[in-house]
């Protein structure tokens, strides 16, 4: 999401010419610690919000991009609009699914219906999607779980407890619980070996 509002941004400064500065920018994502969005989007930045959004200057909405070229915009729209699709037909219901989780993880909203009514399938399609790629929703939720929480325990300043309100346990020993099973250790010690191996 960071990525996609940083394009779109970069997009405006380079076609307008100028340095664009949206009103404010809300991320879902937990706060990295590091002053490179506020650099980049020189806006204030609000982090743990409920959705995701840059608000924008209606005024710059307007602004003109001087290279502007009707003719090739029509010709290559096309070839656009197709390499969209096989981009996304290439991103499986399982990775679809992992990255709902991981949005959604720290509301709680991590079962099957939510994750559902967020991808705007019905709770049976999403299930038989899942299926026919031979995976289990407890699985996707699972390595969900894996995958962010590596990602958030190699952020030093993110204390294990937060980790674990992040990744939707109710207490700090059931994230130890699962954390063993898929490390064979502690959060603490993966940290450790993780940050010698830097």
């Amino acid at each position: 999401m960071d990525a996609s509002f940083a394009l779109l941004l970069k997009l405006g400064r380079r076609g307008t010419g100028r340095h664009l500065r949206p009103i404010s920018l809300e991320l879902r994502r937990p706060n990295p610690g590091t002053d490179r969005h506020a650099i980049f989007f020189d806006c204030p930045i609000h982090f743990g919000t409920e959705r995701d959004r840059i608000v924008l200057n209606a005024p710059d909405l307007d602004l003109p991009f001087p290279g502007h070229n009707p003719e090739l915009i029509q010709m290559l729209t096309p070839a656009l609009a197709d390499a969209v699709r096989e981009i996304e037909a290439q991103v499986t219901i399982g990775e679809q699914v992992k990255g709902t989780l991981k949005r959604t993880m720290a509301s709680g909203r991590h079962d099957v219906a939510a994750v559902a009514r967020d991808l705007g399938l019905s709770q049976r399609t999403l299930q038989r999607r899942i299926a026919a790629e031979g995976q289990t929703f407890r699985a996707l939720l699972t390595e969900a779980r894996q995958e962010l929480g590596r990602q958030l325990l190699s952020d030093l300043t993110i204390d294990v407890e937060e980790v674990a309100y992040l990744l939707g346990y109710q207490d700090a020993n059931s994230f130890y619980r699962a954390f063993r099973e898929w490390e064979n250790m502690t959060p603490g010690h993966w940290r450790r070996v993780k940050s010698l191996s830097e």
